[in-house]
């Protein structure tokens, strides 16, 4: 049953086309998924009864013309991750679309566990039957989206060892579970903040000796790595791969670095008048960047805007081997910060698919386990992060990752019109 939120508007469901086989696919697309949709004794405390990221949400407003706000959920509705129902509506809509599956947040701060439930129910039941993996969200919860940067909710802290092998144990059930992922057979592991992490090297040879007492085979540890921390060595801090994520490069560039890389570019077109309609768009987007910056200074017109397919060429910066790159879908925080939020303006789903294409041909000749891409965010909304339907694009997010994975995956591509996708044959990697 479609929710009241669904617009009858909108293109038909994914369900009801023909899925993308997912056996054996040649470029493996995993999801960041939040799991704070629903309410927790914490978020109570701080935010008020029932508080969950809906809040920020659905209190959203435009803050310049033109600006998409507020993002409002289509088919799922403003959902509950208590119910059953609504993870089995996300993993179908993700299964269909070819995403291999979902990486969670995991949330441990020094033996207290916050927003664990979803996970729980997910590995208690068995579940749905997408595949995920876990990300260690390990950073401080402050105030500072809300306008309390002072703020102090949950400080991430490191006790040592004890606190390593609890932390392990907490997330064994899951690390047993056959559909957790793995990257050439080994347990798929993502630390937020791996430079926050202190003797990084000691904490990842603990948890591969108690992965080995227990039966496992071992972990795959990656290190989530923001714009301007690619230089960092990842390896001699003894993780495996690095996962980097350009999200805000483009806007720390500054305006004038977007023209003159867009300038240079124009260069590459193969006509003048390619050339010139590409340097009459880096020009006048220049301008409009310009006049909002200068409003804003004088309080006026929120200035913190980037056009999203300005970013495009950004997002792919530092992407090598050993590095997985991260496909942006949107982002727009505003619903959670304000004006103090950032906005990759003008996202649609053609050029989603046009970045989602680019991100794929970075990895697609890379062998075995590797050809991977992570996506942020499956549902990261006060963010304006996501692929999850809305009432405005409807399932054409979803739509571009479906187009973009059969092109790719084509050989092994199509199963016969009416029959599930599954993922059990993935579900062992």
């Amino acid at each position: 049953m479609r929710s009241r939120f669904y617009s009858e508007t909108l293109e038909p469901p994914v369900s009801e086309r023909e899925p993308v086989i997912a056996r054996s696919p040649k470029i493996r697309l995993i999801a960041f998924y939040l799991p704070q949709y629903h309410p927790v004794p914490e978020n109570d405390l701080w935010w008020g009864k029932g508080f969950t990221e809906w809040t920020n949400v659905a209190k959203a407003r435009a803050l310049f013309r033109g600006h998409f706000q507020p993002r409002l959920p289509g088919d799922l509705g403003f959902y509950d991750l208590r119910i059953p129902e609504v993870r089995e509506g996300q993993a179908r809509l993700a299964s269909e679309a070819g995403i291999e599956g979902f990486c969670y947040y995991n949330y441990w701060f020094a033996g207290r566990q916050v927003l664990e439930r979803p996970l729980k129910e997910l590995v208690e039941t068995g579940s749905p039957a997408l595949p995920f993996c876990l990300c260690w969200a390990n950073q401080t919860w402050s105030g500072i989206w809300h306008g309390n940067p002072g703020r102090l909710l949950i400080e991430q802290t490191y006790p040592g060892a004890a606190d390593e092998k609890s932390h392990f144990l907490s997330l064994l059930p899951a690390f047993r579970d056959p559909r957790y992922i793995k990257i050439d057979g080994r347990l798929s592991f993502t630390i937020y903040r791996p430079k926050d992490l202190p003797r990084s090297k000691e904490f990842i040879a603990h948890w591969q000796h108690l992965a080995s007492v227990h039966g496992l085979p071992g972990f795959h540890f990656t290190a989530h790595l923001f714009e301007d921390e690619q230089t960092w060595d990842y390896r001699k801090a003894g993780f495996d791969a690095g996962l980097v994520v350009n999200l805000a490069r483009a806007y720390r560039a500054g305006y004038a670095a977007i023209l003159k890389r867009q300038w240079t570019q124009s260069n590459l077109q193969p006509s003048l008048v390619k050339r010139w309609k590409a340097r009459h768009r880096a020009v006048r987007n220049f301008g409009w960047y310009t006049w909002n910056r200068i409003k804003g200074k004088f309080g006026g017109s929120f200035r913190n805007i980037v056009c999203y397919e300005d970013a495009m060429p950004y997002f792919l910066d530092g992407i090598k081997e050993g590095i997985f790159p991260c496909a942006v879908p949107n982002w727009d925080n505003t619903a959670r910060s304000s004006k103090r939020g950032f906005v990759l303006h003008n996202s649609t789903p053609e050029l989603f698919e046009q970045h989602l294409r680019q991100v794929v041909s970075a990895v697609e000749n890379r062998s075995g386990d590797q050809k991977i891409v992570f996506v942020k965010s499956w549902n990261e909304w006060a963010e304006g992060n996501y692929l999850e339907p809305d009432q405005r694009f409807g399932h054409k997010y979803l739509d571009a990752v479906r187009t973009v994975l059969f092109e790719i995956n084509r050989e092994g591509d199509r199963l016969p019109a009416g029959m599930p996708a599954t993922f059990e044959v993935n579900a062992g990697r």
